[in-house]
């Protein structure tokens, strides 16, 4: 005779309750491709401003070549210094109030940042709002917490590939679309049009994507399971080695990018084909790393994201050392695009990671916290690569970028350990 079913009493109706992603989960496809669209079109309109930044910070009135390059990039990295301080407090506020909210908020914040720069009168606002766009805006990092957290457990890492491939796309396409248009329709003309296009963002945002956040009952629910297994999901060590691990892919692949084109310059790439070539070796890691981000992105979700975090920083710490031999311009665009291919692996299968890492309730911080260390390896990564360049030399880049990824490997390693 069977034994008849028992229950536990301490269940409540709460703990019956579906979570947050079962009860996406028809939405998630659909919302997965509005923040492609989003995410490629804000970081299209945030990079386009690389060829001709210098040019408008000149026709804000800086007058010496010396002011004009450290007002560029001061103005450029404001934005992802801002992104930086607010990506965790965002995060929170999506774990409260839901994801679709904070989705809203970046579009229309960007949008119209992005129109008040193009009638900006002197540096010093161009600067100011450069930074409030970093503030106010991070739709990529909105749209990681939103997929990262309705994609199911089994198709988080091939989600997060496809999103990282969009944002890789934005950051590609930019600086060529950048190039183009203000010969069209001026500078100016050239950020209205970035912002029509995150307006549209925006309006598919507002109009296409769904969410079903019960705010009372995800906080009761994520409650009564951090109570009952905080000892085994606080995992500081793994906390710790995927936020350092998410700063180091952006810092490795940064390093480089201040002095890129003095050392194109030095591989016999004559005056008046050197930025033209420079630029396309700054490409070609994107490049390649949109090859493979949804592939890698998959390969997380079948053999674990352990094993791909590991060997993708292995292979990107030895992709990096014979960049500094070589003496060719596309030898060293041939040896970015397979150090992007590598690279690619990491974030989605670091954010798949770090989704399980804490309570359900908190995941949105978490991510925002993500988000963030890939910021300041960002902003970082450059400061880092110029300062040893100046005082080691060029070639000193690589190894010291080389070497940092693979013992960022080993550190990976002992966490999965724990």
């Amino acid at each position: 005779m069977s034994q008849p079913t028992t229950f536990d009493m301490r269940e409540t109706p709460e703990t019956f309750a579906l979570s947050y992603a079962q009860r996406n989960d028809r939405y998630w496809k659909r919302n997965l491709f509005i923040c492609v669209f989003g995410s490629f079109t804000t970081l299209v309109s945030l990079s386009m401003l690389l060829p001709f930044l210098p040019l408008y910070v000149k026709q804000l009135g800086v007058e010496s070549q010396a002011d004009v390059i450290q007002w560029s990039g001061v103005a450029f990295g404001a934005t992802f210094l801002g992104t930086a301080v607010t990506a965790p407090i965002w995060g929170r506020l999506a774990d409260r109030y839901g994801r679709k909210p904070m989705l809203i908020r970046a579009a229309v914040g960007m949008a119209v940042v992005m129109s008040l720069i193009g009638i900006a009168h002197n540096v010093y606002e161009l600067v100011g709002l450069r930074l409030i766009a970093g503030l106010v805006g991070g739709y990529a990092s909105a749209s990681t917490v939103m997929v990262g957290t309705q994609a199911p457990r089994e198709r988080a890492g091939w989600a997060l590939g496809l999103l990282s491939t969009g944002a890789l796309a934005g950051n590609l396409v930019g600086p060529l679309i950048g190039g183009l248009l203000p010969g069209l329709i001026g500078i100016r003309g050239t950020f209205f049009a970035g912002a029509a296009v995150i307006a549209v963002a925006a309006l598919l945002t507002i109009f296409v994507v769904k969410e079903d956040f019960q705010p009372d009952t995800d906080a009761k629910r994520g409650a009564s399971v951090a109570a009952s297994t905080h000892a085994s999901r606080t995992r500081y060590a793994v906390i710790g080695a995927l936020l350092a691990t998410a700063m180091m892919v952006l810092l490795a692949n940064m390093s480089i990018e201040p002095v890129i084109t003095v050392y194109v310059g030095s591989l016999g790439v004559e005056l008046d084909r050197l930025a033209r070539i420079a630029g396309v070796v700054m490409a070609c890691s994107a490049f390649g790393s949109m090859l493979t981000a949804a592939r890698l992105g998959a390969l997380a979700d079948r053999i674990g994201a352990w094993n791909v975090i590991v060997g993708c920083l292995v292979a990107t710490g030895l992709l990096m050392i014979p960049q500094a031999f070589v003496n060719q311009w596309w030898q060293l665009a041939a040896l970015r695009a397979l150090m992007g291919m590598s690279l690619a692996g990491l974030l989605p299968a670091i954010a798949k990671l770090a989704r399980h890492a804490v309570d359900e309730s908190k995941t949105g911080q978490m991510l925002g916290y993500l988000q963030s260390a890939q910021f300041s390896g960002q902003v970082l990564g450059p400061v880092i690569g110029g300062q040893i360049a100046v005082h080691l030399g060029l070639h000193s880049v690589f190894f010291a970028t080389g070497s940092l990824l693979v013992g960022c490997a080993a550190f990976a390693q002992w966490a999965r350990g724990r």
